[in-house]
């Protein structure tokens, strides 16, 4: 005799005790809400009143995706369920059925007791609970629902057996979006009838109707895979399944199943429905015959995912095996593309997997809000000069960090227009150092970057990525540059009309907050656009150039472990992201750069978006004044001249002058260099130089040997800044 079978008999008796008891409570209870209340008929469980599909459509009307309701539900015997899948379902939604009356006291203790205690979150309804709420009640925390609730509990618990509210259950209960019932469930994930369903596919069911949409196996793998273990785990616990079965289910992979002619931009489509659903619950946007307008352009979509898919082709050699692409307007913060993953069918490279919406490392990509910050307060100026050779900066009971530049090369003094545009290390970490962890932080997380918290989380490695990003949150920052200081939060929905014609929300534009001024803004587009100044590294004409388009601002990033290559450029009409890796973050090729990786991708994009279109510079403010500064201070130039080149400054932090000074240091006659503090030079003497100061407050030899000229002397103390 199977465990159903004696946990049904050893049921029977408590049940109608528990029944008996519940129900003279509940009667009176029950007498007044029915009175008071419109609380709708059991029968209705078993009437086959399903509800109406929603669709979803592309900002011109093009259909996306359709969310079935009543074409998906399929209804099935309970005999037709197999006894993995009822195992499975019991033991993480209600161990006790058979023996509970529809209110379960001891689940509901233990439940409260996992999670406040083991911080396990685990619920007390039964699965009765669980069907009234689904089949005859709405989604909404008040103290009539719970009347009702607890009446229909009991009615329900008269009216039908155990083996029918079980059947009922699986017929009704969503199972995620478009699937309502375990047969649908099961033909929509896996393609099979659930009489076929494995031990491992019957636990993946059973975790979904606790959060259909937090462990949807499409939205989110990771999170469902988590799920199924903890049902197995309680399978195993309550001597469900043997060890052996354990095993073999927890091994198992599981292939998921959608149909390719069905959906339209599926990365994007599950993630709106993820949002709607946050919004209104499951059974509105699921049941309610909702028409779903969204700013897709199903045109633009389609262009970057065929460009996407072709780079793709010729990264192969590169050990790249994944790619995805965002494109949005900065000015309203509509989202016109997403391309989450190459092949959102590929089980190879897990495509459900959404990079636009997961945490990555931006690398070198974050560099224009380090520096934003810097000129906006006046630290630095696009024409401060800051040194870049070796050097390392202490940290608080860490050993020293000491950052490269990529490739290992230094290149001295340098202004920070071509410090940024070149995308040098050593300035960056500096100018990092300049503005503060705190402030920094608290400037990104108000330019749209909500992964960042907490300052004391972080370190200096911040500015080259060391702190994980969502695409989403840097598509709205570098829309903050875009929009002159003005932030715009994504937005993915132009209109939501329920099937009685009422609109449930439609977009109006309202400017967001200004979180930067126009004058930085300005000087970073002007930055992020400069061929020449990015020459250095990146050489001229690279892929980071669109042609006929010089207004086009962009920023690489590679990270230092090669996981992860991105490129991010704007205009005023678009921001186009771009990023190449591997979804179970192995490593990259060394050969992939900031122009062989994610740019060629970016270019071909933005390139497509800007074809015909007229150039846009942005208006020069009010506020911006131009001036020839020396190239050598970065200040005004001093009587007597010097070689000097023309910049962009808030009119607040104009330079003035600065003349290079002769000075009497000491130097190591065995380096060329000036001995600093805590050097051990015994072969030095004392020499008139050119002495200036960097923005760093670096002291900089200008006549003197240059530190890169000797890749083998060990940084003295005195450079840990």
């Amino acid at each position: 005799m199977s465990n159903l079978k004696k946990n049904k008999k050893k049921g029977n008796k408590g049940r109608w005790l528990g029944i008996i008891f519940i129900g003279i409570v509940v009667v009176g209870i029950g007498i007044v809400v029915f009175t008071l209340f419109n609380v709708p008929s059991p029968k209705k469980l078993s009437s086959g009143d399903y509800p109406q599909s929603s669709q979803i459509f592309d900002r011109n009307g093009e259909l996306l995706y359709e969310i079935y309701a009543e074409k998906r539900r399929l209804p099935v015997k309970l005999e037709e369920v197999p006894d993995s899948l009822k195992k499975a379902t019991l033991a993480i939604e209600d161990a006790n059925f058979y023996r509970h009356g529809g209110f379960d006291i001891r689940g509901l203790i233990r439940g409260l007791y996992r999670t406040v205690v083991e911080k396990r979150l685990q619920g007390g309804s039964t699965l009765t609970q669980q069907l009234v709420k689904n089949g005859l009640l709405t989604p909404e925390r008040t103290l009539s629902r719970k009347f009702k609730e607890a009446v229909l509990t009991v009615a329900t618990e008269i009216m039908y057996s155990k083996d029918e509210i079980l059947e009922m259950y699986f017929n009704q209960t969503p199972y995620g979006g478009t699937l309502w019932g375990v047969q649908s469930a099961a033909n929509g994930i896996f393609n099979k009838e659930v009489k076929d369903l494995t031990l491992a596919e019957s636990a993946l069911l059973a975790g979904l109707p606790a959060s259909p949409t937090r462990y949807s196996p499409f939205s989110y793998p990771e999170a469902a895979k988590a799920r199924q273990m903890l049902v197995l785990d309680r399978m195993r616990e309550l001597k469900m399944i043997s060890q052996e079965e354990y095993d073999q289910a927890k091994e198992e992979h599981l292939n998921y199943h959608v149909n390719k002619a069905q959906i339209k931009a599926p990365h994007f489509v599950f993630w709106v429905k993820n949002l709607l659903t946050q919004k209104y619950g499951i059974k509105k946007v699921t049941e309610g015959g909702l028409k779903i307008t969204t700013t897709l352009d199903v045109n633009i979509q389609k262009m970057a995912e065929a460009t996407v898919s072709a780079e793709l082709t010729k990264l192969e050699k590169y050990k790249v095996s994944n790619g995805a692409a965002l494109v949005t307007e900065p000015k309203t913060g509509q989202i016109l593309a997403m391309v989450g993953s190459v092949d959102y069918f590929s089980e190879k490279i897990d495509g459900k997997y959404n990079v636009t919406t997961a945490l990555r490392q931006p690398g070198s990509s974050i560099k224009p809000l380090n520096y934003a910050v810097g000129i906006e307060t006046g630290k630095i100026t696009a024409a401060s000069v800051i040194y870049d050779g070796p050097t390392c900066f202490a940290q608080s009971g860490q050993k020293n960090y000491c950052p490269t530049n990529y490739g290992g090369a230094y290149y001295g003094l340098q202004n920070v227009r071509t410090s940024l545009a070149s995308s040098l290390n050593i300035a960056a970490v500096k100018v990092l150092k300049i503005n503060g962890l705190e402030t920094f932080v608290a400037s990104a997380s108000a330019m749209g970057l909500t992964t960042f918290k907490n300052a004391s989380d972080y370190g200096l490695s911040l500015t080259l990525g060391g702190g994980e990003v969502m695409m989403t949150d840097m598509a709205t920052a570098f829309g903050v540059l875009a929009n002159m200081g003005i932030k715009q939060d994504l937005n993915p929905v132009m209109k939501v009309v329920d099937k009685n014609g009422k609109i449930l929300e439609e977009y109006t534009h309202n400017p967001g907050p200004r979180v930067l001024s126009r004058e930085t803004s300005y000087i970073i587009q002007q930055i992020l656009s400069d061929d020449g100044a990015r020459a250095m590294v990146f050489g001229r004409g690279s892929m980071l150039n669109i042609k006929g388009h010089p207004e086009v601002a962009v920023k690489t990033g590679t990270t230092n472990d090669m996981r992860d290559n991105w490129t991010i450029g704007y205009t005023q009409d678009y921001v186009v992201a771009t990023w190449v890796g591997n979804n179970d973050n192995s490593r990259m090729g060394n050969l992939v750069s900031g122009t062989t990786g994610a740019a060629p991708i970016w270019n071909k994009i933005m390139t497509q978006l800007l074809a015909e279109k007229e150039i846009k510079q942005p208006t020069r403010p009010a506020g911006i004044v131009g001036m020839n500064v020396c190239n050598m201070t970065g200040m005004a130039i001093p009587e007597g001249g010097c070689e000097s080149h023309y910049e962009y400054f808030k009119k607040e932090f104009v330079p003035g002058k600065q003349t290079p000074v002769r000075q009497t240091v000491v130097i190591n006659k065995d380096t060329g260099r000036m001995v600093v503090d805590n050097e051990e030079a015994p072969n030095a003497e004392w020499q008139e130089h050119l002495v200036i100061q960097d923005a760093a407050g670096v002291k900089i030899c200008l006549d003197c040997q240059s530190i890169e000229e000797d890749q083998n002397i060990k940084v003295p103390a005195a450079l840990v800044r």
